[in-house]
C-alpha cells in the first residue's frame, strides 16, 4: 500500500474520531439530563404541597385517622391535617351548606354519590364489616343476630339515615329479624358508647369500632353470609382552597403506608 493512501486513511480516522467525541458527549449529557429530570419529577411528585387541610371523616375513622394524620404530617413537613368526625349524613349536610373543608371520607358510597357536584372523583380506600357489640363478658349471652329480637334485650342501633344504621337494617331485614331498638343514634360511636356505659345490652357497630373498646365490650362476629360490607370512599372537595394538597392527601390514603395503618386497625383492603 502506498504511503499516500496510508496517510489519507490515518487522517480520515482522526477526523472521524474527533467528530464522534463531541456527539458522544452530547448523547451522555442528554441522558444525564433525562435522568436528572426524572429524578426531580419523582422528587417533586412525592412532596405534597404544604397546607393546613381540613378533612371531614366518618365517625368510625376517628382513631385510625388520628394515627394516619400524624403519619402523613411526618412524611410531609409543613402540612397540618385537621379532622372533623361525624356521621356520614352529617358530613354530607355540612358539605352542602358550604362548610370550609378540603376532603371528605364517608362510610358508604351512597352518601358520597349524593355529592357528585361537590366532590372530585372518589376512590374507595377501605372496607369494614359489622359485629354485635355487647357488654364485657357478654352477660346477656347474645350469640347471633336472632337473639337481638328478644323483647327483654335492650338493643341500640344507629338511625336508618346513618350508613351503619342502613347496613344494620339491611342485614336484619335479610334474615327477617325484627328488632325494636331502645334508641337510634346519630353515628356508630354513639351506639358503641351506649353499650360501653351499660345503657344497652347490645348494638350493631363496625368491627373496627368494637376493637377500640375491648376493655368494655365484647364483639360477637356475624357470618359473612349474613353480614354487610361497608365501603369507605375518599374524595377532594371542589370548594377546597388547597386543591393540590387535598388531592395529594386523598391519593396517599391508597398508598402502602396508609393501607398498613388502616388494616392494622382492622379495616379490610379496598
Amino acid at each position: 500500500m502506498s504511503p499516500l493512501i496510508t496517510r489519507r486513511r490515518a487522517a480520515t480516522a482522526v477526523l472521524t474520531t474527533a467528530l464522534l467525541i463531541p456527539l458522544a458527549a452530547c448523547g451522555d449529557s442528554g441522558s444525564d439530563q433525562a435522568k436528572d429530570g426524572g429524578s426531580k419529577a419523582t422528587s417533586s411528585a412525592s412532596n405534597a404541597p404544604k397546607a393546613d387541610l381540613t378533612v371531614l371523616a366518618a365517625a368510625s375513622l376517628t382513631d385510625v385517622f388520628k394515627e394516619a394524620g400524624a403519619a402523613y404530617e411526618k412524611e410531609n413537613p409543613g402540612t397540618k391535617v385537621t379532622f372533623s368526625f361525624a356521621g356520614s349524613q352529617e358530613l354530607a349536610a355540612q358539605v352542602k351548606q358550604g362548610a370550609p373543608a378540603d376532603a371528605l371520607v364517608t362510610a358508604d358510597t351512597r352518601t358520597m354519590d349524593g355529592l357528585t357536584g361537590e366532590t372530585g372523583t372518589p376512590a374507595v380506600i377501605a372496607r369494614n364489616r359489622l359485629v354485635i357489640a355487647v357488654g364485657e363478658g357478654n352477660p346477656e349471652k347474645v350469640e347471633n343476630l336472632k337473639d337481638l329480637s328478644d323483647a327483654e334485650l335492650k338493643v341500640v342501633l344507629a338511625a336508618p339515615e346513618v350508613p351503619v344504621g342502613r347496613y344494620s337494617k339491611q342485614i336484619l331485614d335479610a334474615q327477617k329479624i325484627e328488632v325494636k331498638p331502645v334508641s337510634q343514634e346519630p353515628n356508630v360511636r354513639a351506639v358503641l358508647s351506649k353499650v360501653e356505659l351499660g345503657e344497652a345490652d347490645a348494638g350493631l357497630v363496625y368491627r373496627t369500632d368494637a376493637a377500640t373498646a375491648t376493655d368494655k365490650v365484647d364483639a360477637i362476629d356475624i357470618p359473612d353470609a349474613e353480614n354487610a360490607v361497608a365501603s369507605y370512599p375518599a374524595a377532594t372537595l371542589k370548594g377546597s382552597k388547597h386543591s393540590e394538597a387535598a388531592a395529594a392527601f386523598v391519593a396517599w390514603l391508597s398508598t402502602p403506608a396508609a393501607q398498613k395503618i388502616l388494616q392494622g386497625a382492622g379495616f379490610q383492603q379496598p
